[in-house]
């Protein structure tokens, strides 16, 4: 009994530190402050679009805006809480497992590049050399994003493991948790070979002690993305940049395109914060200023996707069919470039 009780104790203390650094931690993608910071510029986005209209604004109206009914009470909207709870206290043991992480891809290459050119003999410090390692590393990783995000799309088997993502039928910050343990385990082992390359590459030419730009004890670009439009990514808030600017950021308004179900948006902007790269390779729909009329979710995926069956046994066995070739492919790509 006493071994139990210390297991119980265990747990719920290893549940309350993942919960106080989920909440309360700078460095994570979903504290309290980085949401009260989009919240403050979701509300100046709804403002400034009524005034613009010369509409009324009220209490009831920010409200309404900024949570709509669907997405706090319906069905997507109770599943995306699910995937949170879950994703946020037992999946991290699920995707534990990574085969590789960051330091021993930075390990390895630099060990290559040691092996090839001998070792560099440079040790720089200092904030430009930080600076430079936090840009790199950011560029590396929105890389990879795409990359892994290109593949979910265009692998059919990875497509239904994907699909859980999109079956969200309204958006909100929670529907960033909406993905199954799998793509998260793809997820992280991509990220960790394209950052863990460019973290080894910058150990080799710059040395050891370059560090990075940090704001608050966190990396000052992470910082800036979270507390800025990182939770309005996946919102109904629309924003749109202007100009060439919808060419190198990814907008709240370009990635709800993301997830409309018209076929002409399907494997559009697959970026993260960066819109460059689908710029580069011909997947980017910029969206106009004004708000487009969106249907969000997939095509016949019906109530059963809301469900704990639906969305962590139905995917694995779809992508198995598929695999096995008892299952047409399917994928959710794009058409021929008709927007960039």
């Amino acid at each position: 009994m006493e071994s139990l009780l210390q297991t119980i104790a265990d747990l719920l203390a290893k549940i309350g530190r993942v919960g106080s650094t989920t909440f309360f931690d700078t460095n994570s993608t979903f504290s309290l402050a980085s949401l009260a910071a989009a919240l403050v510029l979701a509300c100046a986005v709804i403002v400034v679009g009524r005034l613009r209209r010369r509409g009324r604004i009220s209490l009831r109206v920010l409200v309404k805006a900024l949570a709509p009914r669907r997405a706090v009470l319906g069905a997507s909207g109770k599943a995306d809480l699910g995937y949170f709870f879950f994703n946020t206290f037992v999946g991290g043991l699920l995707i534990g497992g990574a085969v590789v992480s960051q330091a021993l891809v930075a390990t390895w290459t630099g060990q290559a590049l040691i092996a090839i050119a001998g070792p560099s003999g440079l040790h720089l410090t200092g904030f430009w050399p930080a600076a430079l390692t936090s840009v790199c590393l950011f560029i590396a990783f929105e890389l990879a994003y795409w990359v892994d995000h290109w593949l979910s799309h265009h692998v059919p088997a990875l497509w239904e493991i994907h699909k859980v993502h999109h079956t969200a039928e309204a958006l909100s910050p929670l529907t960033t948790f909406r993905v199954h343990p799998l793509e998260s385990l793809k997820f992280y082992n991509i990220i960790a070979l394209f950052t863990g390359a460019a973290a080894g590459v910058l150990g080799y030419a710059l040395g050891g002690g370059h560090g990075r730009m940090m704001l608050l004890g966190t990396d000052a670009i992470f910082l800036a993305c979270t507390f800025t439009v990182g939770h309005l990514l996946h919102s109904h808030i629309w924003l749109a940049y202007r100009g060439g600017f919808e060419r190198v950021f990814m907008s709240p308004a370009a990635h709800q395109i993301h997830h409309s179900t018209d076929p002409k948006h399907f494997g559009r902007n697959l970026g993260n914060f960066l819109a460059v790269w689908d710029w580069m390779f011909g997947s980017l729909y910029a969206p106009s200023q004004r708000r487009e009329n969106l249907t969000f979710g997939v095509a016949g995926a019906g109530a059963e996707a809301h469900t704990l069956t639906g969305a962590l046994i139905t995917p694995v066995i779809m992508a198995a069919r598929v695999l096995a070739g008892r299952e047409a492919a399917e994928t959710l790509s794009a058409e021929p470039a008709s927007q960039s």
